[in-house]
């Protein structure tokens, strides 16, 4: 037999072709544009078609759905008559719900229309329309074969050129003609197989999140819908090949779909346990947002904030915008004619449980898009201007060790110019190198003329890291006497930090993009007592920073908050008694300054900070309490007091505190 088909380049069509090819003497005609010829190896590669065989049963034919008879001259028209052409599949369509209405006519509708007419100048002995359930429409209620006209609700562009694309079948072919309409179609059931992220791979995004965050045997929440109808692509090659090749009466039509099918709130639910995700065990009826008037949906989305909001979460989660308005989706489909005559075929269609787990596997071996992004620390900072201020020692040296080995232009920052020529030794010792300034950033004056360096020196940075900063451990019984202690930390943490921000921005403006990382504490969101000059400082920022980012969300300027637990630097040398509780080192407190730079989230902060954030914003008198009995557990050290002596005691239970709570600032 011989065949042309169009859309063979794409998920389906090629599938179908591999299996014409497996009938005997089959040659298949298929149509390509001129421009995809280097596709064409592959194709028969994929195929398995070798040498002449290659040349002789896949023969490609170069032409363009968009114009007249697809473009064919009269010569190909004159030899695709003569080599008999006994079946037409015409599958090349858009499927995209994103893609813009006049694309969609172009090729859906004014597409099939010259498929039609060129189907009619060779003669085929049967056309065949692979058309959609979309033709449909949003009907309400169940959906039969031989229905058509009866398709409502066909607002969307994508919906309403199916629809017509059928129509032009059903009028104007002068041929015997057979329509197929397919369901959702995703991966193939055997080995999850599938080329592009569309239909229920919208929420694979959104269930991989959930993961992340969530322990899988925490319940969850879920969004029940309507009833929507999900097949394999093997299943659907299957079905067209068999009951393409079985003579019938032209105009049948035929729904490609799962005789059971399932609502959304069932499928997101196979799909977590597929994931090893949380299993939804509630659900909340989507159909409840039909209860809101029309005219007030459109109403909260005229307002910018809303639409603005609406659009980042949609973007976030990889979702098309118009992907919430089908989830109530109120059509089922009949298929009895489908069923009598796959009757005795062994085709039938899979169970969705029982492939679903091939589907995420593939999609997260393949289609993750997080898989083409560059998630390393070399990929998001090589060839940038990345400043770390303190970076002659502790935290701000080790984060500018990993900086500079991934190849960007480190800049360091400090007042002491021997421990920066110490600094920049190590780095060469190592291979790699650092640009160090003597800056003291306490002196608003010398932040001037430090940031002027910067620009002229090196044309601003992309990245700053405020990791410069003064910890004073003392009581406030202790401090009646010494208000300098909150004026040197406040001006050194935050006024410091702000001078060198304030006077980079602009820079970042300019070029739409930059992001500060600032390394504040866990003791904000714990109110660590002991530490309130520290802490008032680095909550001040935090709340600048707050407002800052709400203020440059729009201009390209990202900030990243790490609310720091303890880390064995100099800084907290003078506190014996940390000598004995668990802390982070350097360089895995220079690993979350690295996260911060290639992810750039809003805050990082451990579990631990976060419960003690948790506990004073919803039981503010217990966590009171636990914060005082800390702080009578632990006397100042020798340095707050002012005076030398031997080795902090502490009590069993002091000890034993010391423990279980790690990192957290006492």
């Amino acid at each position: 037999m011989h065949y042309f088909v169009t859309g063979a380049t794409g998920f389906i069509g090629k599938r179908l072709v591999k299996k014409l090819l497996e009938r005997r003497g089959a040659v298949v005609y298929f149509l390509i544009r001129a421009e995809s010829e280097h596709k064409v190896k592959a194709l028969h590669d994929y195929w398995g078609l070798k040498g002449s065989a290659a040349s002789t049963r896949a023969i490609p034919v170069h032409g363009d759905l968009t114009q007249k008879k697809l473009g064919l001259d009269a010569t190909d028209i004159k030899s695709l008559k003569a080599a008999g052409i006994d079946h037409f599949y015409h599958l090349a369509a858009v499927y995209d719900l994103d893609a813009d209405e006049e694309s969609q006519v172009a090729v859906n509708i004014d597409g099939t229309r010259h498929t039609v007419e060129l189907a009619k100048a060779i003669g085929s002995g049967h056309f065949h329309h692979v058309s959609s359930i979309a033709s449909a429409g949003l009907y309400e209620g169940v959906f039969r074969e031989d229905m058509f006209s009866e398709a409502e609700n066909l607002d969307h562009p994508y919906f309403s050129t199916k629809h017509d694309s059928e129509k032009v079948v059903r009028e104007e072919c002068k041929v015997p003609w057979s329509v197929y309409r397919p369901a959702i179609v995703v991966g193939d059931s055997q080995t999850g197989e599938m080329d592009k992220i569309d239909g229920i791979y919208y929420f694979f995004k959104l269930i991989q999140r959930l993961r992340q965050i969530l322990p899988p045997w925490m319940p969850s929440v879920g969004l029940e819908g309507g009833r929507i109808n999900i097949v394999p692509v093997d299943f659907v090659v299957n079905a067209l090949d068999h009951i393409s090749h079985h003579k019938r009466k032209s105009g049948a039509c035929f729904h490609l779909v799962d005789p059971v099918g399932y609502r959304v709130g069932d499928v997101l639910d196979i799909l977590s346990k597929a994931a090893h995700a949380p299993k939804m065990n509630l659900f909340v009826n989507a159909a409840l947002m039909g209860f809101i008037p029309r005219s007030v949906k459109k109403g909260l989305m005229a307002l910018a904030p809303v639409r603005r909001v609406y659009h980042a979460v949609m973007q976030d989660l990889g979702l098309p915008e118009d992907m919430l308005t089908f989830v109530n989706y109120p059509t089922r489909f009949d298929c009895r004619e489908t069923l009598a005559a796959l009757k005795g075929s062994g085709i039938e269609c899979p169970n969705l449980k029982d492939y679903a787990w091939r589907l995420w596997d593939y999609w997260e071996r393949h289609l993750d898009p997080d898989l083409h992004i560059d998630r390393s620390l070399r990929g998001t900072v090589e060839g940038k201007v990345v400043l770390i201020t303190g970076g002659s020692s502790g935290i701000g040296l080790a984060a500018a060790h990993k900086f500079s080995e991934a190849g960007a232009t480190t800049i360091i920052c400090g007042r002491d110019q021997a421990k920066l020529d110490e600094a920049c030794a190590e780095a060469k010792a190592k291979g790699h190198s650092f640009v160090a300034y003597v800056a003291d950033l306490a002196d608003m004056a010398d932040c001037d003329r430090f940031v002027a360096l910067l620009e002229e020196k090196h044309g601003g940075v992309d990245f700053l890291i405020n990791n410069a900063g003064r910890s004073i451990r003392r009581a406030i019984e202790s401090s009646y006497d010494r208000f300098h202690d909150f004026e040197r930390t406040m001006q050194l943490n935050y006024f410091g930090s702000l001078r060198v921000t304030m006077g980079l921005m602009p820079g970042m403006v300019a070029k739409r993009k930059g992001h500060v990382v600032n390394i504040s504490s866990i003791g904000v969101l714990t109110n660590a007592p002991r530490f309130s000059a520290y802490v008032a400082s680095k909550a001040a920022l935090d709340a600048w920073t707050r407002c800052a980012s709400s203020e440059f969300a729009d201009q390209g300027l990202t900030f990243t908050t790490i609310n720091m637990p303890l880390v064995r630097t100099p800084m907290i040398a003078p506190t014996k008694i940390y000598n004995n509780v668990p802390t982070l080192s350097p360089d895995e407190a220079a690993d979350l300054v690295a996260q911060a730079c290639i992810f750039k989230p809003v805050r990082i902060a451990t579990r631990l900070g976060v419960t003690g954030q948790a506990l004073h914003a919803f039981v503010p008198r217990i966590a009171q309490i636990i914060m005082n009995t800390s702080f009578r557990m632990f006397p100042d050290s020798d340095a707050a007091k002012g005076s030398g002596g031997g080795r902090a005691r502490l009590s069993p239970e002091a000890e034993a505190l010391q423990q279980m709570m790690r990192g957290i600032h006492f």
